[in-house]
């Protein structure tokens, strides 16, 4: 059963990424707040949801949520530092978008770079823990594969459709055979076992 606050005297937003992990497309992230009384049962960490039912949730948690955001953050910017910073800044650009700023953030993972004026708390397996960090699991994975299906229309030969910009080895062998594209993220190991940059910090 997940959290409905870390709170209850505070306003919260629940933060999570998707696209972490991946060689190619941007790093989305979302903030979501819910009313306390929200619930829905198929809510859970994105990663542990059918994809069907994460389109359910998706319009349900629009629907329902006191506020919501989503912002991404491009592979050119990921190139020019690194995954986790680009992680917190699609975080805060999705912070900033909330109508009205919440009193806490509450954070999935086990670090965070602070945002003006507002606390954090990280929670790592948060997206499993708080109702809020989950709804934005559900938003940035659910925007974030719309995003790489359009770019599938444009790149079949990646099959983004299918991995998302994830390192499978289908993937892998188009960029072998094909190069890379403007948005692939031109700091990872394209073609090799690593899946990430050398450094995430």
């Amino acid at each position: 059963m997940l959290k409905s606050f870390f709170s209850s005297g505070n306003v919260e937003a629940g933060c999570d990424e998707a696209g972490r992990g991946c060689l190619a497309g941007p790093v989305f992230a979302a903030a979501v707040v819910l009313p306390h009384d929200f619930f829905h049962p198929l809510l859970n960490d994105s990663k542990q949801v059918k994809p069907k039912d994460r389109e359910e949730l998706r319009g349900y948690i629009e629907q329902r949520a006191t506020a919501w955001a989503v912002a991404q953050v491009s592979s050119s910017e990921i190139d020019e530092g690194n995954i986790l910073k680009a992680s917190f800044l699609a975080m805060h650009r999705a912070i900033a978008q909330l109508k009205n700023p919440p009193e806490l953030l509450l954070i999935d993972g086990n670090r965070f770079a602070p945002y003006p004026n507002i606390p954090h708390r990280c929670i790592v397996q948060g997206d499993a823990t708080y109702a809020s960090i989950a709804a934005a699991s559900i938003l940035a994975k659910t925007y974030r594969d719309a995003f790489m299906d359009e770019l599938d229309k444009e790149f079949p030969q990646y099959a983004w459709r299918e991995n998302k910009g994830y390192p499978t080895p289908k993937h892998r062998a188009a960029i072998a055979l094909h190069g890379s594209t403007p948005f692939h993220r031109k700091s990872f190991s394209l073609l090799d076992g690593e899946a990430g940059q050398m450094s995430l910090f």
